[in-house]
């Protein structure tokens, strides 16, 4: 008989647990969340949409309540997706949960990604013509090297 060792903590083993996904209301991160849900549908695993709040210090010197309109977004973030969510009951479920964290978007979601042990990380492709020059957090992220990364056109 062969000794086992205790069972410890192991990303992958059955196929994915918890699959991250990145939301920011654009037109490619809600096609991601789409596509993390089907995925999350399929392995049986638990969604969780991430909403990086981005902290502006120069907007809020300015007197620009970032806070409430970053805030605002979130609450319209969750009532689409519970919408969404509604659409579907019967049909397929998904078990999902919506986090807000504070930051630039790269750090948040690895922030994210490490706090809720995923086995995976899925984002829309940036839109901005600007990534080309700084690199676009889904390039960030692929780099890091940490998680499996899905980036959906």
């Amino acid at each position: 008989m062969t000794a086992q060792r205790p069972h410890q903590f192991e990303r992958g083993t059955d196929g994915p647990k918890v699959i991250v996904v990145g939301v920011d209301g654009s037109d490619s991160s809600l096609r991601a969340a789409a596509y993390a849900s089907g995925l999350a549908r399929r392995q049986n695993a638990r969604l969780a949409i991430v909403y990086v709040q981005p902290v502006m210090p120069a907007g809020a010197a300015l007197g620009v309540p970032v806070a409430a309109t970053t805030g605002e977004i979130a609450e319209e973030l969750v009532a689409e997706i519970r919408s969404a969510a509604e659409r579907v009951k019967g049909i397929w479920d998904v078990r999902w949960e919506f986090h807000t964290v504070h930051g630039d978007p790269y750090g948040g979601l690895v922030t994210a990604a490490d706090d809720l042990k995923a086995d995976a990380v899925v984002v829309g492709a940036s839109e901005s013509a600007g990534h080309r020059f700084i690199g676009s957090v889904a390039v960030r992220l692929v780099r890091a090297g940490r998680w499996p990364v899905t980036v959906v056109p």
